[in-house]
């Protein structure tokens, strides 16, 4: 999920501090209801922004409506977030019982969501549903008199479109053993997995091996990938940090 922060997009502080929903349906989509054209995703920060100011300095209400927002380009923009009762489902019964995601859609203009916008959404509705949200997926009008969310979206909202796609079992990767375990020139199976990693990636110094034992050829070749991250000169010692290791995707040994 392409995830950006309220710290990310500028948001406002609240006015007060979101009611947390423990009990919930699911979540309900919504478009604009407006004109939209879309645009370079460098205008999306903005756009939030405005649909904030609108809800709080038009509507009274005490931040942006929507727990999550979904630009054109796929984007999740977090509005009040996760677990928090929002303003955008009608009333105070529908607000407690489902969550509400936005997608960048209009009334006219841009009224169709794109494929990267329909996976934003599946995006933000799976991870809605892994901090304790409810299964169902309905548009805005089940259960209050809108339009919303469009047809288009509705059309997907009903035919399932919208659901999360099971992902396969992401690969396990093996965690940073910490800057001392290879200070001390260890001889281990996560030196080879390491090494290997690196010649995958194209930054090896080895001219035989990798091997499970620490040697110089593995600081040379995780010199180069530092170098290749684009770190400072001062972090690309051929030492792992953790941010290194991590970038780095080490299979699980």
């Amino acid at each position: 999920m392409k995830l950006v922060t309220r710290a990310q997009w500028g948001a406002r502080k609240p006015d007060n501090g979101h009611a947390v929903v423990s009990s919930n349906y699911g979540v309900k989509v919504h478009y604009l209801g407006t004109a939209y054209s879309a645009d370079v995703h460098s205008t999306c920060a903005a756009y939030m922004r405005k649909l904030q100011n609108q809800h709080m300095n038009g509507n009274g209400w005490a931040d942006i409506g929507y727990n999550f927002a979904v630009c054109e380009h796929g984007y999740v923009f977090e509005g009040r977030g996760l677990n928090a009762q929002n303003a955008a489902n009608g009333n105070t019964t529908l607000n407690r019982n489902h969550f509400a995601v936005l997608a960048f859609v209009g009334s006219s203009g841009h009224t169709t969501p794109t494929a990267d916008q329909v996976q934003g959404i599946r995006d933000a509705i799976a991870y809605n549903r892994a901090h304790g949200a409810g299964k169902e997926i309905r548009g805005h009008r089940d259960g209050y008199a809108t339009a919303c969310p469009g047809g288009a979206l509705y059309k997907m909202v009903q035919d399932g479109s919208l659901e999360p796609v099971s992902a396969p079992a992401p690969m396990r990767y093996e965690p940073f053993p910490g800057v001392k375990f290879f200070r001390k020139k260890p001889n281990s199976p996560i030196i080879t997995a390491m090494g290997k990693r690196l010649v995958k990636v194209g930054c090896s110094a080895y001219k035989v091996g990798p091997g499970s034992k620490w040697t110089n050829a593995d600081r040379e070749s995780f010199k180069k990938f530092q170098r290749k991250l684009g770190d400072a000169p001062a972090y690309c010692d051929g030492w792992p940090g953790r941010k290194q290791w991590d970038a780095l995707k080490v299979p699980k040994v």
